[in-house]
């Protein structure tokens, strides 16, 4: 496969995320879950499917660590979406893992919102979801994953939500999700800086009054 072939084009039309993730969940051979394991069994819609998996965890309660696992790859695999580069982590980030029951909770909490999710999508406007679209929804998940790592109060929550939506469209090749995703992603941009904005006055008017 060439570097600027798309990581999520298929001819599986029928792929479920939410099964290959219980099955990955129910290995209990294993006590932890490689990220480089995830990219590998996850191919067949791996930047998609891996951008939902890294970002989920910041739209719900999750164990101590986890979600800083999880964070880091987002960056990468948006970019490559972006660029329409096959899926790649350096081994810094392929190498890291985390505790299969811990990935097993949060599945158990976000499945049947998961499997709900795609009971409802199927191919249509298909358009949205294939290069150059595909590259424009690559730089929203970039800009939207750069926030996420931002600290500020409730800054992850709507980046990561939107990231979920949009990745879940280009799985299924739903192109109502994924403009519903972009919505989502564009609104949590604007409240994200309008509560950076809010943050910047308070802090000015604080200085303002000490000096």
């Amino acid at each position: 496969m060439s570097t600027k072939e798309t990581a999520i084009s298929g001819d599986d039309e029928t792929f479920s995320l939410s099964a290959k993730l219980g099955q990955i969940a129910g290995r209990v051979d294993r006590d932890r879950i490689y990220i480089r394991d995830l990219l590998l069994e996850l191919d067949q819609r791996a930047i998609a499917a891996m951008l939902f998996v890294f970002a989920v965890p910041n739209t719900i309660p999750v164990p101590p660590g986890v979600s800083g696992v999880l964070g880091a790859p987002l960056l990468f695999l948006a970019a490559q979406l972006m660029l329409g580069r096959t899926p790649w982590l350096p081994a810094i980030i392929a190498d890291r893992s985390f505790a299969r029951a811990d990935f097993a909770r949060i599945l158990a909490k976000v499945g049947p919102w998961l499997e709900k999710a795609e009971r409802l999508m199927r191919p249509r406007f298909s358009i949205l979801t294939k290069p150059p679209a595909e590259y424009l929804v690559g730089a929203l998940t970039l800009i939207l994953a750069i926030v996420l790592f931002l600290p500020i109060p409730l800054g992850n929550m709507l980046p990561a939500i939107a990231i979920c939506i949009l990745a879940l469209g280009l799985i299924q090749q739903d192109g109502i999700w994924v403009l519903a995703g972009t919505v989502t992603g564009i609104v949590s941009l604007v409240i994200v800086s309008g509560v950076i904005a809010a943050f910047a006055f308070a802090a000015w008017l604080a200085i303002s009054a000490i000096f």
